[in-house]
């Protein structure tokens, strides 16, 4: 039986649409009319490089068993599919008809996956010692999720790493770090059941008698997805400075040591919540994988951009650290440049024109 996946996000969930493709189930990507309009008319582009191949191979949707289509946040049905995936950027479920949709997803009471590295708020009021944390503050409008239960919220971490090509269609996305999908089990042995069928469909796909990369890999622990965090306060959020950006590589080797304690210290807050070290990625492995990061991260981006919101990662980790009584001078340093930053986009004042 194949299953019906609603996606929020045609750009990142086009990635994770494309394995549930291949591996013969149902899509359905939720995006801007444009987008939807070309997506419905020529399908997805996925690109991704196959093992000791030199050149990454395009993956069309039309060539899959499973059915894609695209519609507008105002026209989707959440009741009619058995899982809802979150692959938007947090400040986006903030727009009207993408909040309405969440309303409604959330009285379908259907299990959702957030492929984020914001973590939803739903999903961190599973762990015990955030159940009660104030965390709203980090987010862009909180009130989006207080309708969702936190058992039918699990959170998979977006460890791929993937891009539009620029000047391309929006239906084209190029994979360039081709790793896992990592996911937390859902608190329903029904719903996780889902989960690891899909697991076993993804893996299951060759072409070419092939391996494709970027699997999807469910655990059983909540704290394997929250592993990014390492990550993200090491090298995407210190891409980020007063008067420019920088690439992750640069951000990661600059100052070895003093990523290696950052990256230690997110570690030990983890733990802190009741991670195992099992759950963790090793800092030598994530060095090494930034040392191919030749771009700023895309919340850096954003921000060099004239972004006036985006994922607040930084922020959420400051706050739960301070709830456990936990402090670290780096993150504040990088809490303070990001909210600089943004305040400067908000504030700027305009140009004035000269007749």
């Amino acid at each position: 039986m194949a299953y019906r996946c609603l996606i929020l996000g045609a750009s990142y969930g086009s990635l994770l649409g494309t394995k549930l493709l291949m591996a013969g189930h149902d899509v359905t990507l939720i995006c801007r009319s444009k987008s939807a309009a070309l997506i419905n008319s020529d399908g997805t582009e996925v690109r991704i490089k196959l093992r000791d191949e030199d050149e990454h191979r395009s993956f069309l949707s039309e060539n899959f068993v499973g059915q894609l289509d695209a519609v507008t946040p105002a026209d989707a049905r959440p009741e009619d599919y058995d899982l809802i995936g979150l692959a938007m950027q947090e400040p986006q479920y903030s727009e009207p008809q993408v909040r309405d949709l969440m309303r409604r997803i959330a009285v379908s009471r259907k299990p959702c996956l957030s492929i984020m590295n914001m973590p939803p708020l739903p999903f961190l009021r599973r762990i015990e010692a955030l159940a009660d944390a104030p965390l709203d503050m980090c987010y862009d409008d909180a009130s989006v999720w207080a309708d969702f239960e936190p058992g039918l919220m699990s959170l998979c971490s977006p460890d791929p790493q993937a891009f539009r090509p620029p000047d391309e269609g929006t239906n084209v996305l190029h994979v360039g770090l081709p790793t896992n999908f990592k996911a937390a089990a859902f608190a329903d042995p029904v719903h996780t059941a889902m989960l690891r069928r899909l697991e076993t469909d993804i893996a299951g796909v060759t072409i070419d008698g092939k391996d494709v990369p970027v699997k999807l890999r469910i655990y059983d622990s909540l704290f394997v997805p929250m592993a990014k965090w390492s990550m993200l306060l090491t090298g995407n959020y210190q891409c980020v400075q007063r008067d420019c950006v920088r690439p992750i590589r640069d951000a990661v080797h600059g100052d070895i040591d003093a990523s290696a304690r950052m990256y230690s210290w997110v570690d030990d807050l983890a733990r802190a919540l009741g991670a195992n070290a099992t759950d963790q990625v090793p800092f030598e492995k994530y060095a090494n994988a930034a040392s191919s990061l030749l771009k700023p991260s895309s919340a850096a981006r954003a921000i060099d951009g004239g972004a006036k919101n985006i994922e607040r990662v930084d922020l959420l980790v400051q706050r739960i650290a301070a709830s456990i009584g936990m402090q670290n001078d780096l993150l504040d340093e990088t809490v303070a440049t990001v909210n600089a930053r943004l305040d400067a986009n908000r504030f700027e004042m305009p140009v004035p024109i000269v007749a």
